[in-house]
């Protein structure tokens, strides 16, 4: 027998519900059951890479629906406007997805955007110490300094937020995160910003803005999240029920996806200008362009890539509160669309 995961009996539930939304003709569902229209959301950030590329390439002009797009401040705004059924597609984090399918939403990943994305960055001075010292560090600076390294991150069951989770907890051992450093809440674009006026003494960071603080000589890494926690997922290609359900459309637009993800592996410089183009916010072509350059700029397409540390990363996402219990990787993840692909 066949088990029944949650993704499968949220479908049962909720398949009364979908086919009076069919006859309505509501949500952009035609009557033989295709998607005639897709909206797809994105936060504006490096590693949501592909989105850019579909966009300034035309790719999504592919996928056999009326897309559209919204532009999100955060990921947490675009859980608010998922759950509400006001978007199909989010390109964004994949801890609010968690969040998403843990709260009973009938959606699912269908690619990976980006892995590995993540440079844990503090002062020079920190980083000799953390070069002579190792896990050692945090005490050593404490009993100097008269308090701890403060370190700015985004909120808590973030990707980034995760990482530095683990890299405290598990990869050095040092104890409990809270125990061992200040944490005060810095979004990525702030981040370069905040350290450099001494507000804080390090950060965990994407790109391309680890690529700015990198550049000066005040400031130095610490560690790369992909040998902290090797494979992590940063971004991924969600989608809700109906887009998985409309097989046609669903592989439409993995398919894109991965050609998105081919164009910027062999034209990293034109994806980088792409970037620029539609992020904005002091993110300009020969920044975006070095970005591309760094080991935290991994990006791919393959789901089944990220579902181990995925579960991993899900077990520390409930530690903190924001799920109630780490989601089977068989739930968060809908991978038919990619696999059919690959056959």
């Amino acid at each position: 027998m066949t088990p029944l995961t949650r993704r499968k009996a949220l479908h049962s539930a909720g398949a009364s519900m979908v086919a009076v939304a069919g006859i309505a003709g509501c949500l952009g569902r035609s009557e033989g059951g295709t998607l005639d229209a897709l909206s797809v959301a994105y936060v504006p950030i490096y590693p949501n890479m592909q989105h850019y590329v579909m966009a300034e390439e035309g790719y999504y002009d592919e996928v056999p629906a009326d897309v559209t797009f919204e532009r999100f401040s955060s990921g947490p705004s675009v859980v608010k406007a998922f759950a509400s059924g006001d978007v199909d597609v989010a390109l964004f984090g994949i801890t609010p997805a968690m969040v998403l399918v843990d709260k009973g939403t009938r959606a699912g990943i269908l690619a990976a955007n980006s892995r590995n994305g993540f440079k844990i960055m503090a002062t020079a001075e920190i980083a000799d110490l953390f070069e002579e010292e190792g896990p050692a560090t945090f005490a050593r600076f404490e009993h100097a300094e008269g308090r701890k390294i403060r370190f700015g991150a985004p909120p808590d069951g973030s990707v980034p937020d995760i990482v530095l989770r683990y890299w405290v907890q598990e990869a050095l051992g040092v104890g409990e995160m809270e125990s061992v450093i200040a944490k005060s809440t810095v979004p990525p674009a702030k981040a370069v910003q905040t350290i450099q006026s001494g507000d804080i003494d390090a950060t965990v960071v994407q790109e391309p803005f680890a690529t700015i603080i990198g550049q000066d000589d005040a400031f130095d890494e610490l560690a790369w999240s992909g040998s902290v926690l090797e494979d992590h997922p940063v971004t991924v290609l969600f989608a809700n029920q109906r887009v998985i359900d409309a097989s046609e459309v669903a592989q439409s637009l993995v398919e894109q996806h991965v050609a998105a993800t081919e164009f910027t592996t062999e034209s990293p410089d034109i994806a980088a200008s792409h970037a620029a183009s539609v992020i904005g916010a002091g993110v300009n072509e020969d920044l975006a362009a070095a970005a591309m350059q760094s080991r935290a700029a991994d990006f791919l397409s393959n789901p089944h890539t990220v579902t181990d540390q995925a579960a991993t990363m899900g077990e520390f996402v409930a530690s903190v509160g924001n799920i109630d219990e780490p989601v089977p990787t068989e739930d968060l993840f809908a991978v038919e669309a990619y696999d059919a692909l690959q056959s």
